[in-house]
């Protein structure tokens, strides 16, 4: 119970929206469900089947880093993941640098 407060206090701080509902209801993991299931659509079952597991293990760190640096999000402007994040670093530590007179 004091691990949920305390990351809920942490995500309003940052002024990020949890993705989770209440317990036990549909919205639960729902962003990692929908993630996982992206992952075996989109490499899981289209490259397989697999000859070992070393096999899946760089296919999955592939596809990662493809998931974050080179896929274009619609909900992010059209750019990457790892790009936005960026930007939003940027422009935040800029936002909080003082003003030299």
């Amino acid at each position: 119970m004091h691990t949920s407060i305390a990351f809920t206090e942490r995500l309003a701080h940052a002024g990020i929206a949890p993705s989770v509902g209440s317990v036990a209801d549909a919205y639960d993991d729902a962003l990692a469900e929908s993630t996982i299931d992206l992952f075996k659509t989109e490499l899981i079952n289209r490259r397989g089947p697999w000859k070992s597991f070393t096999d899946v293990e760089f296919a999955t760190a592939e596809w990662i880093d493809w998931y974050n640096h080179h896929r274009l999000h619609g909900a992010l402007g059209h750019t990457s993941p790892a790009e936005y994040e960026t930007a939003y670093h940027h422009q935040h530590t800029r936002a909080n640098e003082p003003v030299s007179a």
